[in-house]
């Protein structure tokens, strides 16, 4: 068994990563067990260069807030502030201050220096305005959308003038309160004035459709691709602020099905740009369904990976980047009967691996899970092979010059 699962390993390159699939996806997509390790994001940006070099690939999007991620993009595509200014505030969890993502960004913004905008490389956030203990006010988008309509349609047509829709959202911190993720009874979801923005941000949603063949003789595409952004940002904030103030049991399942699900929805979105490389964890890019432990809870839901391949096919890729050791948070040699045990015996420090041979070489068995000694980091479930087109093994993480605490939960995939 030991010499076929030897067989199986290439290296660490955008070609062995393309020999695995049938076809150039729309979606190529790149899970992590664990957050903010530069070994792993500079394995990411390598595997991008090549990407772009060898296969057309012009955008990539990671899991920070998309509405952030706007101000990277204008940067990379115009010079729009400094790398300073996106860094800090272009993308969202702190995970602007991490080198890899910094050396992605700078990287980007000098291959487009001289480039035509055909040509150019494109930068997106695709997860929502989310932080960890709070949801941002629907205000910037609502209001972002507002203006776009109300600047180019008739204003009979508008469900609300400007200052009741201000009046309406009142003040941002009733939103973002972080009381409101462990208390419902704090969160704002509920509420008479969450009610009717709901139905105005399903209306003005409504009329950018209905106009689309007026508003793009009226605007470029890029304001138009943005006012899609203010409409399905508001629409799924507003329900997620919905479910912050639930009181059942459902509470928190609901919560991160709808994270995932606006998460899809901008993948979606991109892939009508062109073919898109995305970068984020495991759990959110998986076929299979997701789980993790959260508020004493075993929570299951379908990520934004399953929604979205449930839609795209083939058009979809999936390859997994599995790991052995994280010494600097604890996760020493993983034990010789799990998948990652297995892996860590060959001699290369990377590899990527074919699961379907994985999964031939193994025969009937499965190894053990590897039970995840630190909460930051998520094991790779052995009976996931066969709904993942490729693995990516790192043996050994090397300490990163900052190592953040990493998302709460996110240790179960």
């Amino acid at each position: 068994m030991a010499t076929d699962i030897k067989d199986t390993a290439q290296a660490v390159e955008a070609a062995s990563v393309m020999r695995l699939l049938p076809a150039r996806p729309r979606l190529l997509a790149l899970g992590e067990p664990t957050h903010g390790e530069d070994t792993l994001l500079d394995l990411r940006n390598e595997l991008f260069r090549q990407l772009v070099e060898q296969e057309g690939y012009r955008t990539i999007a990671i899991e920070s807030d998309c509405l952030k991620g706007l101000l990277v993009d204008d940067y990379l595509t115009s010079g729009t502030g400094t790398l300073e200014e996106a860094m800090e505030h272009g993308i969202s969890h702190d995970w602007g201050a991490f080198t890899g993502n910094r050396e992605l960004v700078r990287w980007m913004r000098a291959y487009n220096e001289d480039r035509p905008e055909s040509e150019q490389l494109r930068f997106a956030g695709f997860d929502g305005p989310l932080e960890i203990t709070e949801a941002a006010s629907p205000r910037q988008v609502l209001s972002g959308l507002h203006d776009y309509l109300s600047a180019r349609v008739a204003r009979d047509l508008l469900p609300c003038p400007a200052d009741a829709l201000d009046r309406l959202l009142g003040a941002d911190d009733r939103w973002t309160d972080p009381a409101a993720m462990m208390d419902p009874s704090r969160s704002m979801g509920r509420s008479t004035q969450a009610g009717e923005l709901r139905l105005i941000a399903d209306d003005l949603a409504a009329l950018l459709d209905e106009r689309m063949p007026q508003l793009l003789a009226e605007s470029s595409w890029e304001e138009w691709q943005r006012a899609r952004l203010y409409a399905r940002t508001a629409t799924g904030l507003l329900r997620y602020h919905h479910w912050m103030a639930d009181t059942s049991p459902a509470r928190l399942t609901r919560l991160v099905s709808v994270r995932d699900q606006m998460m899809a929805h901008n993948l979606l979105s991109l892939a009508e740009r062109g073919p898109v490389f995305v970068h984020a964890h495991n759990s959110h890019l998986q076929r299979e369904k997701s789980s993790m432990r959260m508020g004493g809870s075993r929570l299951e839901w379908w990520s934004a990976g399953a929604l979205v391949s449930a839609q795209l096919g083939e058009d979809y890729a999936f390859v997994a980047t599995a790991l052995g050791t994280i010494h600097h948070q604890g996760v020493g040699t993983p034990p010789p009967d799990t998948l990652e045990g297995l892996l860590y015996a060959r001699p290369h420090p990377s590899s990527v691996i074919d699961p379907a041979q994985l999964a031939a070489a193994l025969g009937d068995t499965r190894p053990a899970p590897r039970v995840s000694p630190w909460f930051g980091y998520a094991s790779l479930d052995p009976a996931h092979l066969n709904a993942i087109d490729g693995i990516v093994f790192v043996k050994d993480v090397e300490q990163s010059w900052r190592c953040p605490a990493g998302h709460p939960g996110e240790s179960d995939a």
